[in-house]
């Protein structure tokens, strides 16, 4: 059993939020960090390697591998959490900055996708119903289209 985790390197979050624009990509931004049950008899060297060797995954990032007991994972790491930023930076004229940041904590992973994807999935009924056809991101539909709550009930409650 285990549990891995994708980590921001808080230098960088702390350099973004300051209106700076450190050069770093997925790679050098990220730690990422695996809780792992091994068999009692298991070759935990072996382990680790394989999968800080692990190709199109774990291959060019710093990896960090913590050999934990049944318990401990099910007591701190269970279910599927996620969670994350999403900072962006910019000038709007030179010299005056800005950063906007999004932040996401999930207790289950899957139970958000299914929400967003029934989300999505009325915001595309609803764009039928205006006579929208074709191929469409989450960008291409308005966010009142996904809410279940009238237009009325946003401005209310949600401006």
């Amino acid at each position: 059993d285990a549990r891995q985790y994708t980590v921001p390197k808080e230098q960088y979050l702390e350099a973004i939020r300051n209106g700076e624009t450190p050069d770093v990509d997925g790679y050098k931004g990220h730690l990422r960090e695996c809780y792992v049950v091994a068999a009692p008899d298991a070759d935990k060297a072996k382990i680790e390697n394989e999968i800080k060797t692990m190709e199109n995954y774990f291959v060019g990032y710093e990896t960090v591998v913590n050999f934990i007991s049944q318990e401990e994972l099910n007591r701190d790491h269970k279910g599927i959490p996620h969670g994350g930023f999403v900072l962006r930076s910019g000038e709007s004229t030179d010299g005056t900055r800005h950063v906007v940041e999004y932040s996401l904590k999930l207790d289950s992973n899957p139970e958000f996708t299914g929400s967003a994807l029934v989300a999505y999935a009325r915001g595309i009924y609803r764009l039928a119903k205006h006579g929208g056809t074709g191929c469409y991101t989450v960008f291409d539909i308005p966010p009142a289209w996904i809410s279940t709550h009238s237009a009325e009930e946003l401005r209310a409650h949600s401006l």
